[in-house]
């Protein structure tokens, strides 16, 4: 004989200010618990957007970044040598030199102190291998000048880089003439440039950080990998696909935010299950009498200890949801932190996915399992008797 639901229900009502406590810090240890894993799911999806299916980098051997990479102008000629890469209209090899380097900008005034902000010099090819970022203000620089355009990002947390203003780095100043928008990847966190100017201003005189190169093929990437490496020449640098890198770059970072994350609401989570199994104890206190009647009706002791399991994980369940809920919010935030592999500031959204979705309700549940096992079992094991004659 089944206990029913109705009834389950009517105990929750009744309880109303323990329930509700329950149901909060459930809630808020969800609420932290999704945070965390859209802000690492955010940092992956910012930045293996930031990559492209059709293009691959080329970097030095062990190089974790751009920043650490550095490509003589000899091995870059012959790389451009390599039959399989595309060609462009007037036959030059679709291929973008690119050098990439750190500087401090300060905060707005609503931050003190400075912060590191990624600026790449790209040839012209560049912006035809990223087709999805436009200028949305301003205009382009102008090649062989010092002007410089910002990424979407930077105009909101840096002082200083709004279109007119000048920034002074490389031992020179440069003109911010215009602002651009990739579509929420990594490149709206950075400043470009000419890069044969911001080459000098570096000291990146016939060398590179990087290889951008568009191949004749989407599927050639295996025979331009053999090929390249073939050539004795280029044993110090390796090619990836380009979102394979990005890929790559997000790994260390999201992988230190999930550990933190995680650390600090397992120890809330105990926190809202020993308010559970309060809860759930309080229930089997205050109820000794309905137990034993129902125990004398002839439901089993199995059939009352999954009625207060049912309520617990009711309980843990709806504080789940209103946790997931509220951490929905947060996609409409904007966050900003280094990246660990760039050593540069990385702008980005929290992002929530079904998984997240999926791993917070497990979560809540587990919270509500071990929050009202022992009580569930206590309830069910009062004889009788003993129940009855409590009243």
């Amino acid at each position: 004989m089944k206990i029913p639901l109705k009834y389950i229900v009517r105990n929750l009502r009744t309880r109303k200010l323990t329930t509700a406590l329950t149901v909060t810090g459930i809630s808020l240890v969800v609420f932290v618990f999704a945070a965390v894993l859209m802000m690492a799911h955010g940092i992956q999806k910012t930045l293996v957007q930031t990559g492209s299916d059709e293009n691959v980098i080329v970097l030095r051997k062990a190089a974790t970044a751009e920043i650490t990479s550095i490509i003589m102008q000899d091995q870059a000629n012959v790389v451009q040598t390599i039959p399989s890469i595309s060609k462009l209209p007037n036959g030059k090899p679709f291929i973008s030199n690119e050098i990439v380097a750190i500087i401090n900008l300060p905060y707005s005034q609503k931050e003190n102190g400075l912060g590191n902000v990624t600026v790449r010099g790209v040839a012209p090819e560049g912006f035809q291998l990223r087709s999805n970022l436009n200028v949305t203000a301003g205009r382009m620089f102008t090649w062989g000048s010092r002007e410089i355009v910002v990424g979407s990002s930077i105009k909101k947390r840096f002082k200083g880089t709004n279109i007119g203003d000048k920034v002074k780095f490389g031992g020179d100043e440069w003109s911010i003439v215009g602002s651009f928008d990739a579509g929420g990847n990594g490149f709206d966190s950075e400043i470009w440039g000419d890069q044969i100017q911001l080459a000098q201003a570096f000291g990146y005189t016939g060398a590179y950080s990087s290889l951008l190169i568009r191949l004749n093929n989407q599927n050639s990437f295996a025979q331009f990998q053999e090929e390249f490496n073939k050539d004795l020449r280029l044993q110090t640098l390796e090619v990836k696909r380009e979102k394979k890198f990005y890929e790559e770059q997000s790994e260390d970072m999201a992988l230190f935010i999930r550990i933190l994350g995680i650390a600090v609401t397992v120890i809330f989570s105990l926190g809202a299950m020993i308010g559970a199994m309060i809860t759930m104890y309080a229930a089997v206190s205050n109820r000794t009498v309905e137990i034993g009647t129902l125990r004398a009706l002839g439901f089993r002791r199995m059939n009352v200890l999954t009625a207060f399991l049912i309520e617990s994980l009711s309980i843990s369940l709806f504080g789940g949801m209103i946790g997931l809920f509220l951490a929905s919010f947060l996609q409409f935030f904007d966050i900003s932190m280094i990246n660990f592999g760039s050593f540069a500031e990385l702008a980005f959204k929290f992002s929530l996915s079904p998984s997240i979705i999926l791993n917070s309700f497990i979560f809540s549940v587990m919270m509500g399992f071990v929050g009202g096992f022992l009580p569930s079992v206590r309830a069910s094991r009062l004889k009788i008797v003993n129940a009855l004659r409590s009243s």
